[in-house]
């Protein structure tokens, strides 16, 4: 069984030793980072085979529900980008709200770095994108550099930063999840089409419905999750981008516990006394008395759980290796053999390119540099200025969000599309693989100096 330790004395399966390969790649920080690697290049590969054709045509196909004379059908691609990546962002923004309560962005001190980096790390990378492309055809595309991808980063870090200190790392992540919260604000002001007002009224009522089941403190994910699903229709259909209902809903998820740690374990420790009563007395079988306990510890483990973490536990493998992935698959495949020669001239693609590349790193080191010089931050813990400047070209790699604003920016567009997507996946192919350089040779350093 995954995720026991090895020390729990129960039957295995005889599949178990073919399960542990899968199981060690899973728990891998990088394993997300691969994946999503290896679904870009398949698209990549796909799109430019002689079974191009096919790729778009799959990926364009209508699918959807009809009732009666009213049918409701959007391209797979649509299912993905604005039914499945709603999930992604229902993850992000539990993620942002429990950096904002319990995690680095708690606090002024905490939050000052990351915050002051990734300001800068979204201004400078659009501020570069806007000179390429002002009064063009490609200006709308200006969110498209901002963001990070925390995926493949982590993954970068994960293989080849093993001994990088653990508070770069949290930078590195409390930069990305401040990045995450500028571009879905990007998404709900810039990137919003007309407005349906009596949608937009529904969607307040479902809202509204999910506030309240917060203030009336219901600890059950279910109801937030039926509630949600309304709320995201909704939204749908009033014309503002369907992954801010994921957001949204995050925010309304209760944080809070029903029991706290000393409760819990003194209830769980008499239950596990009535337990070990009948044990003795009726070995080798569960009694009805050890079938209530064992029920009554398992709601009160719940309870002991944030629905905050609970629904980000149970969401975040199923985004890592499902959703993504197939986000980058949808997404990613663009053909070179046609479009290679205008992306390269596209003042779109440099502007894309070069924000990622140029512009992330010195957005985000200029800021950091500014905030510590004003004594409102500090250098990470244990960290050193390589290592942030390794961080912050990781930071380039944009590729998921990057590639879902460009969708927002340029809908329906294949000739732009096309240069925006080339721009992306080599802004953050050279952005990885330089910040992976300075990354491995920053961590060694350390190491010979130690």
């Amino acid at each position: 069984m995954p995720g026991l330790p090895e020390s729990v004395p129960y039957k295995r399966s005889h599949i178990d030793p073919l399960l542990k390969p899968v199981q060690a790649f899973m728990a891998a920080e990088s394993a997300g980072g691969i994946l999503l690697l290896l679904a870009a290049v398949i698209a990549m590969v796909w799109a430019n085979s002689p079974w191009g054709d096919a790729y778009y045509a799959f990926w364009h196909a209508k699918a959807g529900v009809a009732f009666g004379d009213y049918s409701f059908k959007m391209s797979l691609e649509h299912w993905v980008n604005d039914g499945l990546m709603v999930i992604f962002f229902l993850v992000v923004g539990l993620e942002i709200k429990r950096e904002l309560m319990t995690g680095e962005l708690a606090s002024m001190r905490k939050a000052s770095l990351p915050v002051a980096a990734a300001l800068g790390g979204m201004i400078v990378p659009a501020s570069i994108y806007a000179l390429f492309n002002v009064g063009g055809p490609g200006a709308a595309g200006w969110g498209i550099p901002m963001a990070t991808d925390i995926a493949f980063a982590v993954g970068v870090v994960a293989l080849v930063g093993r001994s990088i200190p653990i508070g770069v790392k949290v930078f590195l992540l409390a930069i990305a999840i401040v990045d995450d919260l500028g571009a879905v604000l990007v998404i709900a002001v810039f990137y919003t089409s007309k407005i349906s007002v009596p949608a937009l009224g529904v969607a307040a009522c479902f809202l509204a419905a999910l506030v309240l089941l917060n203030i009336l403190r219901v600890h059950r994910p279910a109801p937030y999750l039926l509630l949600g699903v309304g709320f995201w229709i909704a939204t749908l259909f009033s014309g503002i981008h369907a992954t801010v209902a994921g957001v949204l809903l995050a925010f309304c998820i209760p944080a809070s516990r029903q029991i706290e740690d000393l409760g819990y374990m003194d209830y769980v420790s008499r239950m596990l006394k009535i337990f070990e009563r009948d044990a003795t007395a009726v070995p080798d079988a569960i009694t009805e008395e050890q079938s209530h306990v064992l029920h009554s510890i398992q709601h009160a483990t719940q309870a002991v759980q944030t629905p905050l973490a609970r629904v980000e536990h149970a969401l975040l493998k199923i985004v890592s290796f499902l959703i993504v992935p197939i986000f980058a698959l949808a997404n990613a495949g663009v053909d070179l053999r046609q479009g290679a020669g205008a992306a390269m001239e596209s003042p779109i693609t440099w502007g894309v390119a070069l924000g990622l590349l140029l512009g992330k790193p010195i957005g985000i080191l200029l800021m950091s540099w500014l905030a510590i010089q004003s004594g409102l931050a500090s250098l990470p813990a244990g960290g050193t200025w390589k290592q942030v400047v390794g961080v912050s070209l990781l930071c380039g790699i944009g590729f998921t969000m990057s590639l879902f604003v460009a969708n927002l920016a340029f809908p329906g567009s294949t000739a732009l599309l096309g240069e925006t997507k080339v721009g992306i996946l080599a802004g953050s192919l050279l952005s990885g693989v330089i910040g992976a350089w300075v990354i491995a040779r920053a961590s060694k350093q350390k190491v010979v100096a130690e």
